[in-house]
């Protein structure tokens, strides 16, 4: 593939990813010149906790989840991301080691920046800046929502709160209805701050209650304006 093709190639990507919607076109094209694709396949670690990071991550296909060791050394799941997201920005902008560790569930193809050229960027390009800014501003909410979920939410509410946040794509079985990616319950517990046992124990309850419903290791829950 030429290099004009595969910088038409980027550009695309970039189009259809929220980070970029309001990034001029000159800006856009710039950027998807400095773009490095990488392949990772199904397990493999992208990003590692602690070490230094020179490169932020578009993801263009696949999906990844994002982990921190506890003090225990037991990996806690924190995030799931998937095509159209991006990762590993922290570290180019704080020049710190990296926060979280970043594994392929799938075979995965992202975009690759450097920390020079991102900088780069962010200074010529307002709009992406904004963008940048924004994105962070949302992880943050996030954060906090999920600290008061942990503090005044008991753990039906935070299950719930959880599968509705993880659920984005319209379940072609059971009309009505959004599914999660693939979760165990280990994972979910993870994420909420509980135990496997009690997550075992709040999602048999939703079932009976008729709220969630369940496609192998995939969870339906009722669509927002069903």
């Amino acid at each position: 593939m030429s290099t004009a093709q595969r910088n038409q190639d980027a550009l695309e990507s970039l189009r259809n990813i929220g980070l970029f919607s309001s990034v001029k076109d000159e800006d856009l094209t710039s950027v998807a010149s400095l773009l490095i694709e990488r392949r990772f396949p199904k397990h493999k670690t992208i990003v590692e906790e602690g070490l230094p990071g020179d490169y932020m991550y578009i993801i263009c296909e696949g999906r990844v989840s994002v982990s921190k060791l506890s003090d225990d050394g037991r990996e806690k799941i924190l995030e799931f991301l998937e095509a159209g997201d991006f990762f590993g920005e922290m570290s180019l902008l704080d020049n710190a080691p990296r926060s979280a560790s970043v594994r392929a569930l799938v075979e995965t193809r992202v975009m690759a920046l450097s920390r020079t050229d991102f900088l780069a960027v962010l200074r010529r390009s307002p709009d992406l800046a904004m963008a940048v800014i924004q994105e962070l501003t949302r992880r943050l909410r996030q954060v906090d929502e999920q600290a008061s979920s942990l503090s005044f939410q008991r753990v039906q509410e935070r299950t719930r709160g959880l599968l509705q946040r993880l659920a984005k794509e319209e379940s072609a079985a059971q009309t009505g209805r959004r599914a999660t990616p693939p979760l165990t319950h280990q994972q979910i517990a993870d994420m909420i701050g509980t135990s496997r046992e009690t997550v075992t124990r709040a999602l048999k309850d939703l079932k009976q209650q008729g709220w969630l419903a369940q496609e192998g290791k995939r969870y339906l829950v009722p669509s927002e304006d069903a």
